[in-house]
């Protein structure tokens, strides 16, 4: 099990493989654009075992989550769930709340070594959540998968994506973690890719509140709390650590006692591979590096000039690029290449203006006006 300093030039903090995109859901922020059929192209039994022995290359203890699609339309989760476990590395799963998740699956996959699960609520109620996933009846079949992971002693994180139309639930789903005994509640920001593009994310005001909300929840929470592309969450937590000693914003920079370990980023600490084998920094950052057909991913993900530059937080342009919280945040670098073709572009999710900055923002010159006014 690797427990020293993650040198992610080296190796990702996570490693997702995308098994298919063949799902019976049709989630309304779905990046994939699931559809109903498997690929004929997708990676073989045969090649997901090699793709895993090159992930074991990565060092002990290397995090694999099996995602989706639903995974579970692919028999063999069962034997690649094994056969990544007895190579060492850490082996979760992301299903979808279908039918297809049932007790006797939940309880092979464990029995084969999975470390955890993670299923999606995006909504407190049955209306809400199966409205977002498109579907009736999701809501019942994911509080009943959760339900039976327990009984095998399976711990369970839920994913929660944040947009206009989901935030309003956050607190209702909050409760709803406690109740079910979540260990960990993954809080996801928008990215507006594949079926996202439909919808409306929050303002970068708005983001920035619940960010601090979230700062709260994880500390009056029993669960733990993390967020997916929304890095700008450590610099909340920064300042309102640095507010709550007394310092000033400058406290935070460098040399400063406030926790420096950089934050995960795609591409930097983060890769994806997909149904067929390409690997990108993420997978809602969808620019090739590679195919694990033809080069291994430790190679693709140490030495391609995407993954490399996407590390040299130096790099980053606009007001990202010159922000003391660089090497810390980062921003999300897949929202910046939905946004711009530019993964070292800002983030236009995050509110904060460097002081002394006064080069172009990425938002309307009036939220630009506005937040002058404000400062």
């Amino acid at each position: 099990m690797h427990t020293g300093p993650l040198d992610t030039a080296e190796r990702p903090f996570v490693l997702i493989w995308e098994l298919t995109q063949a799902c019976g859901l049709a989630c309304d922020h779905c990046r994939a654009d699931a559809q109903p059929r498997r690929h004929p192209d997708e990676l073989s039994t045969a090649e997901g075992k090699a793709l895993l022995e090159e992930a074991a290359e990565f060092g002990d203890g290397q995090l694999v989550v099996l995602s989706g699609g639903d995974p579970l339309v692919r028999d063999d989760v069962p034997e690649l769930i094994d056969h990544g476990d007895d190579l060492g590395l850490r082996m979760t799963i992301t299903p979808s709340g279908t039918g297809s998740l049932t007790a006797e699956r939940i309880e092979a996959m464990a029995d084969a070594g999975l470390k955890r699960m993670a299923v999606s609520l995006d909504g407190a109620s049955a209306d809400a959540h199966d409205s977002f996933r498109g579907e009736d009846g999701s809501f019942e079949e994911t509080i009943r998968a959760v339900e039976d992971a327990r009984a095998v002693g399976l711990p369970v994180q839920v994913n929660t994506t944040v947009c206009r139309r989901t935030v309003g639930e956050l607190p209702a789903i909050r409760d709803l973690l406690t109740e079910i005994g979540a260990v960990m509640w993954s809080v996801f920001f928008l990215v507006p890719v594949g079926r996202g593009r439909i919808l409306e994310p929050v303002d970068p005001q708005r983001a920035d509140a619940v960010m601090e909300w979230l700062a709260d929840v994880s500390e009056s929470e029993p669960f733990g709390v993390k967020t997916t592309e929304a890095p700008q969450y450590r610099r909340v937590a920064m300042q309102r650590r640095a507010d709550a000693d007394g310092e000033d914003d400058g406290a935070a920079g460098p040399g400063s006692g406030i926790e420096r370990r950089t934050g995960i980023v795609a591409g930097d600490g983060f890769a994806f591979v997909s149904h067929t084998g390409e690997v990108f920094p993420s997978g809602f950052l969808p620019e090739a590096a590679g195919n694990v057909r033809e080069r291994p991913v430790t190679e693709i993900y140490r030495e391609s000039p995407l993954f490399r530059s996407l590390r040299d937080r130096d790099q980053l342009t606009g007001k990202c690029g010159a922000c003391p919280y660089r090497h810390v945040c980062g921003g999300s670098r897949s929202r910046a290449f939905a946004h711009t073709g530019n993964p070292l572009a800002s983030d236009p999710l995050c509110p904060f203006v460097p002081a002394g900055y006064d080069g172009p923002l990425p938002w309307e010159g009036d939220e630009r006006e506005r937040l002058s006014a404000d400062r």
